[in-house]
């Protein structure tokens, strides 16, 4: 995890330098509002406001007499290291599955042969602990009352008054002081009178530190939880001993009280504050995790020494010290990116209403552009909370969780869901914060390494359908258990190459694509080679082949997930090769590999249009089993790849257009989100925006079953909660005004008639660039281009414009009006419309 050590001085130059920041052109507009609130407590899970800096996570319910703050630690798993040698036969059933599909076509004897093949399921991501705050007002009842999430300054408060006494709780996760900070205070001198308590669902004990006025909770993981969905009669689900392998790790927590005024006491039942006025707690974690490839108990950490020297640091300095170098770190990279859209209503503002009561209002039909950029930068917030250098990547939930087993383990499911969470980090300017995945990509082939080899006797590296922190390769489902449509799914480690290679194409940074990407990307391209093999007519295919998790009919009508080439494998390895191609020819290495990847992309099973005009998702025209399914992983290579265009492909672009029609608009909350982009790529911006306001539809707090939409407090309803709803659907707003994937800049691809007139300022487009846009009644007015790394420019807008330090003007083509130049890095360049 990042460093705990912080210097006031440190904290002082950073203030300075971010004040400087703050001064820049694109924070000079003030920010519409952002701030969600409410008029009564959370009474479930999905209406408290989460708090997080990449380490801890808080999960604040705002309660009156008892307020619950429910932590997470972001390394917090069952488990340890991947166990090797899992299914030691599994290689030798590939032969067989391969002759069923390519010479006998017997989908169900090739499901059969595939479950032969699997490895363990994933362990899970489990929560911390809860802090439970109690004030007794001998049943008085609270007035102006109101609690909110100010995403400006990713700040958490509780503010009611009772007796004539107004009480305040705030609540912020700081990344450079690494604790959860709570702040109690009272308008009245001595009017605190209050307990604090902590627990955790894991086995804990609890002793008071040497200053009394600690409370530290000591806990252990279990060695294995199975994930929510697998039950087995006689088994037990969690188990906290593992006498063949590793047992848990060890975490701590420390909740620490600085009153001013009044009167602190320590015992095992809590924290003990008696007429205080103002009380600050801080909250530390640690757990043993020591990395991937190392048992947490044996070879783990020392948690209490992490823990006890993070509280150490934090404490020397003043809530108001961390709280100002918090809100500095935030803003740092929170500002860079201002949405904007005109409401031309006039009438009553809609964040008036609690943002319950305005997300209901909108589900309904109501005009709300600002919920709509509220959304967008919520997005940008939870990615900030979630996902910081040197931590773990965002899992399903992100970074919150209070589930002993979580829905589908709270793990990395790479089919789809990893990667929706950092689709936004590059677009929307958040570029380091994509670190914890692509360091987490290089663990990955280590154990994707040993996959390729002990289960396919294969070069390069592979990963399947799940992962976790332990970098988890194999295809899971306790060897036989899985269904193949999902476990048994080969291409995690393509799609997730794609990442490095984005990495590269918004930074330009040939260092970091040298040694870093480059490498990780060639191993998995060499697993291509050796996963493809040729079909009767000599094209090069993927056999077994899935796409999740979608089924389809065999000629006796059975359901049937595997068989060969599935669109989405020949897209994901197309896209994989030519980015590894492109790399190279950047780097000015392999041409021998470069070549022979050209060859085989030559060779590729190419995409094929079926009997309805849609794009094909099987090798054969097979009939679904289920036309709506909310996967459409076959349409990959319009988003996120780039094989399809209406310029390059104008039929295969057609058929995806057509695809997405025959699928419908219903599904779960990430595959709304999922096509916002396409449509977004299609230039359907109405579409899009129509798919918008269906993510946006409201689901209760208790909502848990039926299609997706948006929890009170704008979690994603998948439902359960998902995050990657969250943070696809910020990208794909992203997508509707700025494209950049086809090796240009387009402007307003895919703006919608209900943003008539906006601004967008500090978007980052391939190839080195950062963006603003204005339009105004549907029109692109004016825009900015700042190239960072110098290097050819080409724009594209929807009508005619002239960029001053440029010769010449931009030309009509078949899809807009374009201009290319050489550009100068560090150097802006101004775009006007006639």
């Amino acid at each position: 995890m990042p460093s705990a050590r912080i210097s006031i001085s440190a904290l002082s130059k950073q203030a300075v330098f971010l004040g400087a920041l703050l001064l820049l052109p694109w924070a000079s507009r003030a920010q519409a509002d952002l701030t969600l609130w409410y008029k009564k407590p959370a009474s479930s899970w999905v209406e408290a406001l989460p708090v997080g800096n990449g380490h801890i996570g808080g999960m604040v319910f705002g309660g009156i007499e008892r307020e619950l703050i429910q932590l997470n630690e972001s390394t917090l798993y069952s488990g340890g290291p991947v166990k090797k040698n899992i299914n030691p036969l599994a290689h030798t059933y590939l032969p067989q599955l391969r002759d069923a599909l390519l010479k006998q076509e017997d989908y169900g004897r090739a499901d059969a042969l595939a479950r032969q093949m699997q490895g363990l399921y994933t362990e899970s991501y489990l929560p911390l602990g809860d802090v439970i705050i109690t004030q007794d007002f001998k049943g008085a009842a609270p007035t102006s009352y109101r609690r909110e999430l100010d995403i400006r300054q990713a700040i958490a408060t509780t503010r009611f008054t009772v007796g004539g006494v107004t009480y305040t709780r705030e609540v912020l996760a700081s990344a450079p002081g690494q604790v959860l900070l709570v702040r109690l205070r009272a308008s009245r001198r001595g009017a605190l009178t209050l307990d604090i308590a902590a627990r955790s669902l894991l086995h804990y004990q609890k002793t008071v530190g040497q200053e009394g006025n600690e409370l530290v909770v000591t806990a252990k993981a279990p060695a294995r939880v199975d994930p929510n969905y697998y039950n087995v009669k006689g088994r037990q689900p969690i188990e906290y001993t593992d006498t063949t392998g590793c047992n848990g790790m060890r975490f701590q927590y420390r909740v620490k009280a600085v009153a001013q005024g009044g009167q602190v006491r320590a015992d095992t039942a809590g924290l003990h504050i008696r007429q205080a006025t103002e009380v600050v707690l801080y909250v530390a974690a640690a757990t043993s995790f020591n990395g991937f490839d190392k048992c947490p108990d044996k070879e783990g950490k020392d948690e209490n020494a992490l823990a006890h020297g993070a509280m150490a640091q934090a404490t020397r300095y003043s809530y108001e010290a961390l709280r100002r170098a918090h809100v500095a770190d935030y803003q740092h990279f929170f500002n860079r990116v201002d949405f904007q859209l005109a409401d031309s209503t006039g009438g009553r503002a809609p964040q008036a209403l609690p943002t319950d009561e305005r997300l209901q209002a909108y589900a309904k039909n109501a005009y709300d552009p600002g919920l709509e950029t509220l959304y967008f930068q919520f997005g940008r917030y939870l990615l900030l909370a979630s996902s910081r250098p040197g931590g773990p990547p965002a899992n399903l939930q992100g970074l919150w969780n209070k589930e002993l087993r979580a829905p589908w383990s709270a793990n990395y499911t790479i089919n789809i869901n990893t990667q929706m969470n950092y689709w936004p980090a590059e677009v929307t300017n958040l570029s380091e914060l994509h670190e914890p995945l692509l360091r987490f990509i290089k663990n990955l082939s280590v154990t994707g390494a040993g996959t390729a080899r002990e289960f396919y006797g294969a070069r390069g590296w592979v990963a399947h359908h799940n992962s976790e922190i332990w970098a988890t390769s194999n295809p899971v489902g306790d060897r036989g258990a899985g269904e193949p449509v999902w476990a048994n799914w080969y291409m995690g480690g393509n799609w997730l190459s794609q990442h490095l290679w984005e990495h590269y194409a918004f930074t330009q940074d040939k260092q970091y694509l040298a040694t870093r990407a480059y490498p990780i990307m060639k191993e998995a391209a060499l697993f291509s080679l050796d996963w493809l093999v040729p079909d009767k007519d000599g094209y090069l295919v993927t056999a077994p082949s899935t796409t999740p998790e979608n089924t389809f009919r065999d000629k006796n009508g059975q359901a049937q997930g595997v068989s060969v080439a599935t669109t989405m494998d020949m897209a994901i390895i197309w896209d994989l090769f030519t980015n590894v191609i492109e790399a190279s020819q950047v780097l000015g290495i392999d041409a021998d590999f470069r070549a022979e990847l050209l060859a085989k992309r030559q060779r590729l099973y190419p995409p094929h249009i079926g009997s309805k005009e849609q794009l094909q998702e099987w090798y054969k025209d097979f009939t679904e089993t289920d036309p709506l399914h909310r996967h459409a992983s076959h349409l990959f290579g319009l988003h996120p790849g780039r094989q399809l265009s209406a310029a390059r492909t104008p039929d295969l672009f057609q058929a995806a257009r057509r695809s997405l029609e025959l699928r419908g608009d219903a599904g779960t909350g990430w595959s709304k989100a999922w096509k916002i982009n396409w449509w977004a790529r299609l230039q359907d911006g109405d579409h899009a925006y129509r798919l918008i306001r269906q993510l946006l539809t409201y689901v209760s707090g208790t909502g848990y079953g039926g299609s997706g939409g948006t929890y009170p407090n704008l979690f994603d309803a998948h439902p359960p909660f998902q995050i990657d709803g969250n943070f696809a659907g910020t990208a794909g707003m992203a997508e509707m005004l700025l494209q950049s994937h086809l090796g240009e800049i387009n402007l307003l691809p895919a703006l919608p008639k209900a943003w008539a007139t906006g601004h967008i300022q500090g978007l980052k487009a391939r190839g080195g660039f950062e963006v603003a846009i204005d339009w105004q009644s549907h029109q692109l007015r004016t825009a900015t281009l700042t190239s960072l790394a110098g290097g050819r420019c080409v724009v594209r807008a929807p009508r005619p414009f002239s960029i001053q330090q440029v010769p010449g003007e931009a030309v009509r083509d078949a899809f807009g009006y374009v201009l290319a130049f050489e550009s100068v890095k560090g150097r802006t360049y101004h775009l006007t419309t006639r």
